[in-house]
């Protein structure tokens, strides 16, 4: 059951609430929101799929090491089980995507309505109040930029799948960490060398590029505004949503009117840039939500922020949160 890149021991809790049918589904809503059906070339050389389900098991297992709380664990594992398909591109879909909360309001009442998930939780005497947000435990999440399980498994699973970086130098990071308590006095992840905190700084800032990146960017408007398409001429139901990608997908590629314009998504490459939006052809401005992480780093029994302990991670971060995003995008021959 555990398919994590860096297995641990989880309850058995934890192992039967992975297998109920509303985590299940999340083995087809991937982790890129919808850009690795894109042809980028970063996510046709990925190793594999890297879907919602891997993510939660592997946020559950963290949580778990470094606490030890059934009610922790549990909770990291459901925190994405009202997870759309594409994600996050519905987010952009629903005009939220810079803060990325529009999704995340369905969790408590996909726990409270499945009678698998309630008996699980009523055998270990665990409420769906315990487990529904799992922002209240700050090891499970927290605010940017500190590290949560949540950010520490996507940037991790990112750098395995994405960049090719080797399971025993993954587990050589994740091996480093402990829990210290934060400038707040909040217990946070900790590095305990700060060498390796650095690695893993600019490992995350990799990913931040990605993410904010122009063709990420343009792919997630331009999917989000075929999904909303879709529910406009009734290509898909509301409630296909939380169904599976591979459903959506079908029923796209099966559609008279946006079976060309899926067909397009799929041939997105790369975006070129323009100053003035182009009017002969789908052009688009997109904001980015800015996600970086400025980890811990025990020195001398202190801790300490990387950004804190290495001026040249400090000019990257801030180079990175300077970003300019205001010219328009497109794909050229896109004329949709």
């Amino acid at each position: 059951m555990y398919t994590s890149i860096y297995p641990e021991k989880t309850p058995e809790l934890i192992e039967q609430l992975a297998g109920t049918p509303e985590m299940q589904r999340l083995a087809d809503v991937g982790m890129h929101c919808g850009c690795e059906y894109a042809g980028t070339h970063l996510y046709k050389q990925a190793r594999g799929p890297y879907s919602r389900l891997t993510h939660s098991i592997g946020v559950a297992g963290i949580v778990w090491k470094h606490t030890g709380d059934l009610k922790q664990a549990a909770a990291g594992l459901l925190h994405d089980i009202a997870t759309p398909v594409f994600a996050h591109t519905i987010d952009f879909m629903n005009d939220d995507h810079m803060t990325q909360e529009s999704t995340e309001d369905k969790t408590r009442a996909v726990i409270e309505n499945s009678e698998p998930i309630l008996s699980l939780l009523n055998k270990y005497d665990i409420s769906a109040a315990d487990v529904s947000d799992y922002h209240k435990y700050p090891i499970a999440d927290n605010d940017t930029p500190m590290l949560s399980a949540d950010r520490l498994d996507y940037t991790l699973g990112n750098a395995h799948i994405i960049y090719h970086i080797s399971q025993s130098e993954i587990k050589r990071v994740f091996d480093d960490l402990t829990v210290e308590k934060n400038e707040t006095g909040a217990p946070e992840l900790c590095f305990r060398h700060h060498g390796t905190a650095k690695e893993f700084a600019e490992m995350a800032l990799r990913n931040s590029y990605l993410y904010v990146s122009d063709v990420d960017r343009f792919s997630m408007q331009c999917l989000a505004d075929i999904m909303r398409e879709a529910l406009d001429s009734g290509v898909i139901a509301p409630g296909d949503l939380y169904s599976t990608e591979g459903v959506v997908i079908s029923k796209l590629t099966n559609s008279r009117e946006l079976s060309g314009a899926w067909g397009e998504y799929t041939k997105i490459v790369t975006v070129a840039a323009s100053s003035e939006r182009l009017t002969d052809r789908y052009c688009v401005k997109v904001d980015a939500k800015r996600r970086y992480i400025d980890p811990l780093a025990l020195v001398k029994g202190e801790v300490k922020r990387v950004s804190e302990l290495y001026s040249g991670v400090k000019t990257q971060i801030e180079a990175f949160l300077n970003m300019d995003y205001s010219e328009w995008l497109y794909m050229p021959g896109l004329l949709r």
